[in-house]
């Protein structure tokens, strides 16, 4: 049996799991073992990886995939690893929405999808990246193939949390849960694989917290670096009720912007594509069911810049939350990193200004609002009652 180490071939981009990454590799082992005749023992045909946003879940399921189909369980320099990694592998279907939820219908093209045979792997891998976003009618969908699935398919699912699947598809799902990264792993891979500055990629993995690609993105992009500095000096904008309602209103404003630069792009070039295919354009005459299909793209396009939206407003209130950490670490005299070093005379003054109790008590007010979008409060109101409450203390 060959062996995989940790942190090498398929497992590189798999930042500070160590555990999970041995539990994946005796995993691949024992399904090669499998399929040679042996009992392979350690494997089973339904995982559940949960963790933290950015903890690297869904690069883990795809290195985990890529182990599986690996004729050395996760080389990672062969043909197998390659096409898997690069999700044109024609056995390892990944799964994943930008939409708000992934519907019954989608999960019944799964299923069907999962009860074929290996065309040219050696296992069906189905990588649900979002399973937190089946709705229950998907998940009771997935429920049956992960129940009694086919002798060749191994299903994959990503969440952030246990509580968010489904308790009758989790409980026949072997469970590993992933950690936050240590900042100084995220900024390795990011020198290593990126080609970041180190220093830049010290100062973008401190930020994000160890999300690994909310780091990439703050070393890789300046409009991001610009866009969290904008949000950065909300605690300090607060002087009076209009203030905090401004301040409210631009922290939307800017997702909105974000949401709109990242999807229309997109949108824009889907609808001609569809078009295109179609057989619509200026002056002809529109076929039979075109405006029903261009109707269900822009509403699905539409649902994807909400999501977008929330989740870009979701990295400012972290954002705004880690601001706040660093302030009651002032404050207690603990002994760890600021998040925000680069603001630490900030930090300090607004730690002076006030109590470690006022600074919890705003901390909870930025996890609130974080909840409250994501139950369908309007983004806006949401906001607003947030920066009343910070402004409040």
């Amino acid at each position: 049996m060959t062996t995989v180490v940790p942190g090498v071939g398929v497992w590189a981009d798999v930042v500070g799991q160590e555990r999970t990454v041995e539990t994946l590799t005796r995993a691949a082992q024992a399904a090669a073992a499998r399929l040679a005749g042996g009992p392979g023992e350690g494997m089973t045909h339904a995982w559940l990886l949960t963790g933290p946003p950015g903890s690297g879940r869904s690069t883990a399921a795809r290195a985990f995939a890529a182990a599986l189909q690996c004729p050395a369980q996760g080389c990672g320099r062969c043909e197998v690893c390659r096409a898997v990694l690069a999700g044109t592998h024609a056995d390892v279907q990944v799964v994943n929405t930008r939409k708000l939820s992934i519907g019954v219908d989608d999960a019944r093209e799964l299923v069907s999808r999962a009860a074929r045979r290996p065309s040219r792997g050696r296992w069906q891998v189905m990588v649900v990246e979002d399973a937190d976003r089946l709705t229950d009618q998907a998940g009771n969908a997935l429920l049956k193939a992960i129940e009694e699935p086919t002798p060749h398919t191994v299903w994959l699912l990503c969440a952030p949390a246990v509580d968010d699947v489904l308790p009758t598809v989790r409980s026949r799902c072997r469970h590993l849960s992933l950690r936050t990264p240590a900042s100084a792993a995220v900024a390795d891979v990011l020198v290593r694989r990126d080609g970041v500055d180190p220093a830049m990629a010290a100062f973008a993995a401190r930020a994000a917290q160890g999300h690994i690609g909310r780091a990439r993105r703050l070393a890789t992009d300046e409009q991001a670096r610009l866009r969290r500095h904008d949000v950065m000096r909300l605690p300090q904008s607060l002087d009076d009720l209009s203030a905090a309602l401004d301040a409210a209103a631009e922290v939307v404003q800017a997702a909105t912007e974000e949401a709109n630069e990242t999807e229309g792009v997109l949108a824009v070039s889907e609808t001609d594509g569809m078009r295109r295919a179609l057989g619509v354009g200026p002056g002809s005459r529109q076929p039979t069911g075109a405006a029903a299909q261009l109707k269900e793209l822009e509403t699905d396009q539409k649902k994807r810049a909400t999501r977008a939206k929330r989740d870009s407003i979701d990295r400012a209130l972290v954002d705004l939350a880690g601001f706040y950490r660093d302030v009651l670490v002032v404050q207690t005299g603990a002994g760890v990193d600021l998040v925000n070093d680069e603001m630490r005379e900030t930090v300090t003054s607004v730690a002076r200004s006030s109590s470690s109790e006022t600074t919890v008590r705003r901390i909870d007010a930025v996890l609130r609002a974080r909840e409250a979008i994501e139950v369908n409060v309007a983004p806006l109101l949401a906001v607003e009652a947030m920066t009343v409450a910070l402004r409040a203390g």
